[in-house]
């Protein structure tokens, strides 16, 4: 079967399941999935696997496999992947609230810049970690300081929702180290230093398009601060009214947040600059084994719970623990079979069929790219898969000369195609919707709407640069 209906099987069975019949999102991503799965043929299940380097035995054994034990091998990688991640932030999350920690840098953002500037914090801090960090992990950290301002601004909720996004989101897919530019970069042949400076040039501009489009989604659509099962409103409040000597101390507070990006960003920067030899590489193993992102995740975690038994009785603990790990369990269950359903849109060769569909079109190079990255971000999901997707096609026009202009503006182009948008086959999409308390479709029009304008507005800017300095 033709993996463009294939995949119009799989979003009318997601988004008709949840938009019209009120189904859970874990139910129907598993029926998509299971869909998806049995309408994909065994040549196209072989012909994936050879393009993901298998023997023959491999792809052999890959088609043979019914759709079930694919869609069972898709969860668990998803799982795997992120499963350690949000329960960690789920309980950093809850313990910095609950111990007064979000609280203590509230307090402290507000006085330093004004409650009228913490979008803008949020956008810088987010773009800034965002670099270093994955995006979903830049979301956990600094959720629950989104939370804790939201509740003394209700009206701007949603704003501070999506200017946490707005820095990270962009940051994910342009500026290395994160996979996605990194691979471009290299594929392509763009220095790692000029595709940094291209993405942070890019991102900015991108970044300032998403921060007005939150302040309009925010009057359009005011979105309230709901309960969650980690954050309950009356908890929330409740907490907010404590005096600041019974709040942890500034540096205390912030560390949950602080250590992971440090050791994150640390292992990054160390791969560059370590020194050669004996110690350098003992250097490097020391840095690579601490800046695991579960492993720091579950370092943070450990403080947040420290200072939680600090400034508060001692079995409230489990409490907060249990509350966490409870809310985190769904998310992870929903996010783990979106990433099952974006895997198995993958194997029935989705990615092949849109390259053969855009071969050979009279297009300007650079939105051509743009749009195939789109097509392959809406198909299966990922935003990186839509990169790495998109540079095989177009990686040959730029090692054989042929753009004129430097490839690094193709580079970001793909970069920016990766944005575009995101519904219920994404993972993050699913982080962003169910910790932040937003349905569906409050979702769709917001969050995903939001990084569709970045996109197209990052993609602008690539053209006009590239016509205004070709580099070449």
């Amino acid at each position: 079967m033709d993996p463009l209906l294939i995949l119009l099987i799989g979003m009318t069975v997601v988004v008709g399941g949840i938009l019209l019949f009120r189904l859970h999102a874990f139910l129907v991503l598993i029926a998509g999935a299971l869909g998806v799965g049995w309408l994909t043929s065994e040549a196209a299940l072989k012909t994936w696997g050879e393009s993901q380097g298998m023997s023959a035995l491999e792809q052999e054994a890959l088609a043979q496999q019914p759709a079930i034990a694919r869609l069972v091998d898709g969860f668990g990688t998803t799982c795997g992947r992120i499963g350690i991640l949000i329960a960690m932030a789920a309980i950093i999350g809850k313990c910095m609230l609950q111990s007064g920690a979000a609280e203590r840098i509230v307090r402290n953002l507000v006085r330093l810049f004004g409650e009228s500037r913490a979008p803008t914090a949020f956008t810088a801090s987010g773009f800034l970690l965002g670099i270093p960090v994955f995006f979903d992990t830049v979301f956990y950290l600094l959720l629950p300081l989104a939370k804790t301002i939201g509740l003394r601004r209700p009206d701007n909720y949603l704003l501070y929702i999506l200017t946490v996004c707005v820095g990270a989101t962009m940051a994910h897919s342009l500026v290395p180290p994160t996979p996605g530019p990194l691979l471009v970069a290299n594929e392509i042949g763009v220095d790692i230093g000029t595709m940094m400076l291209g993405g942070i040039v890019i991102g900015a501009i991108a970044c300032g398009a998403g921060f007005g489009f939150a302040h309009w989604a925010n009057r359009r659509w005011p979105l309230p601060l709901r309960s969650t099962p980690e954050s309950p409103i009356e908890e929330l409040r409740s907490l907010s009214r404590r005096s600041a000597d019974r709040l942890p101390p500034f540096g205390l507070a912030i560390l949950p947040i602080a250590l992971p990006v440090v050791l994150i960003a640390g292992h990054s920067i160390l791969k560059s600059l370590a020194p050669a030899g004996e110690f350098g590489a003992h250097l490097l193993n020391v840095a690579a084994f601490l800046g695991d992102k579960n492993l720091a995740l579950t370092l943070a975690a450990v403080i947040a719970l420290i200072t939680l038994m600090w400034y508060q009785e001692k079995r409230g603990t489990f409490e907060a623990v249990q509350t966490a790990l409870a809310s985190g369990g769904v998310i992870i269950l929903i996010t783990s079979a979106g990433g099952a359903f974006g895997g198995l849109l993958q194997q029935c060769g989705i990615g092949a069929r849109i390259g053969a569909l855009t071969e050979g079109w009279q297009l300007g190079v650079l939105p051509l790219a743009f749009g195939v990255t789109v097509l392959v971000r809406i198909a299966q999901g990922s935003a990186t898969v839509a990169m790495i997707t998109a540079v095989g096609i177009f990686a040959g026009l730029a090692t054989t000369g042929q753009l004129g202009f430097h490839p690094v503006y193709l580079a970001l182009a793909i970069g920016c195609g990766s944005k575009p948008y995101p519904w219920m086959n994404d993972s993050g999409f699913w982080v962003v919707c169910k910790m932040s308390g937003m349905t569906e479709a409050e979702t769709l029009r917001s969050f995903s709407a939001m990084l569709a304008v970045m996109g197209l507005v990052g993609l602008s800017a690539v053209i006009l640069f590239a016509w205004l300095f070709p580099l070449v």
